[in-house]
């Protein structure tokens, strides 16, 4: 019987502060005001989203004008891309990374049947983009290059100044799906040569329902749905306006704490990956160093991940096989797959991501709830005997 939830699933999404809550309150009852009314309680609303406009933008080393406020991460990449698209007004070549989340990789598969072509990157038993193999794919007709920054699975860090600076020596616009790092990683748009970048409230204990695109001053694109000027038009529709507080406030807290928090996830994660790699057929994914602070990845041969996952939640901890977005799926992950695992390999595989509220208490409990969980189910498994 499980006494208390340990959570291990940041990467999914996080608990919204109680500083943040406390921020959102007020713009559901007292301040309820349409941002774009020119009446006072109007204004005073609308003087909050520019409020919450500057912070996220000086959290990122951006122009307020640059940030455009979206219902989320995924909104943020169709954006770019599609808006991109749009804008070029004919096919024309796109490049990105053979283990993006959906909200690229499957908009890069509906640009296809759109007529534009995409290469899609292979990277390497890490999950890392060689740099050159981008540089050789660049055609003359490629208009944007989508890298995401850290990968929501595995954790590794892509190169991402080094793309981003080679997109920049041909004149090609380059989008990073940031939604994992940023709070977990310093980020600064001033010296990162990106044009684009997505985020979204729910992965740094902020709101879900509310997300942001970061577009660099001078590029354009065709917004995907007309209907108001909210957004400087590029995201029409009126503004869920406590998420907006709630994102501001979020990432202000969560970049101000980047470093002690960096520190104490990649000592949890250290630890927590080392024990778990004692344990007989288990497997590392993603870079053992190049990886977020607090993902950790592993495959455990011979039984499935989903038998893992549910004896944990009997034990009353809380994990992920991958994507939650992918969850329910029978297919193995593309991005395991990508890196090249085998399909009964991809398929005992447990994301582990600790956030702000994580212990070395909560990382010893799994540690020594694993084993036994693993050898039982091993103890049932055809392929395990069959060795």
């Amino acid at each position: 019987m499980k006494n208390r939830l340990i959570y291990m699933d940041h990467g999914a999404t996080t608990p919204v502060r109680e500083e943040v809550l406390e921020a959102m309150l007020p713009f559901f009852k007292e301040l309820y005001g349409n941002p774009s009314s020119l009446h006072s309680p109007g204004r005073e609303v609308r003087r909050a989203v520019e409020g919450a406009r500057e912070k996220t933008a000086r959290s990122l080393g951006a122009d307020p004008g640059e940030i455009y406020f979206t219902a989320s991460g995924t909104e943020a990449n169709n954006i770019a891309l599609r808006g991109t698209a749009r804008q070029r007004g004919k096919p024309g070549h796109i490049i990105t990374s053979a283990i993006e989340h959906h909200a690229v990789y499957d908009v890069c598969k509906d640009l296809e049947h759109e007529g534009h072509r995409v290469t899609y990157l292979p990277v390497d038993r890490f999950g890392l983009v060689n740099p050159a193999d981008l540089e050789k794919n660049i055609a003359p007709d490629t208009f944007i290059i989508s890298v995401m920054f850290a990968n929501n699975e595995i954790g590794s860090l892509q190169p991402i100044r080094e793309l981003a600076g080679i997109a920049k020596e041909h004149d090609i616009l380059f989008h990073t799906d940031a939604v994992q790092a940023v709070g977990q990683l310093p980020l600064d748009v001033g010296e990162l040569p990106v044009d684009f970048l997505s985020l979204s409230a729910h992965k740094f204990n902020g709101p879900k329902g509310i997300g942001a695109l970061f577009m660099r001053k001078g590029t354009k694109v065709v917004p995907l749905y007309r209907g108001g000027s909210q957004e400087n038009k590029i995201r029409p529709g009126t503004e869920n306006v406590p998420g907006i507080i709630g994102l501001g406030r979020a990432m202000e807290l969560a970049v101000s704490e980047i470093p002690q928090k960096k520190e104490k996830l990649e000592a949890l994660r250290d630890h927590f990956i080392s024990g778990l790699l004692e344990i007989e057929d288990v497997i590392l994914n993603g870079h053992p160093r190049l990886r977020l602070p607090g993902n950790i990845n592993v495959s455990f041969k011979h039984i499935e991940g989903e038998s893992v996952l549910l004896s944990l939640d009997l034990e009353g901890v809380a994990a992920s096989s991958g994507s939650a977005c992918s969850s329910g799926s029978s297919e193995p992950s593309h991005v395991l797959t990508a890196i090249g695992l085998d399909h009964s390999i991809a398929h005992g595989s447990i994301r582990f991501s600790l956030g702000r509220g994580s212990t070395e208490e909560d990382v010893d409990f799994v540690l020594e709830k694993i084993p036994a969980i693993v050898k039982r189910l091993r103890g049932i498994s055809p392929t395990y005997h069959a060795r």
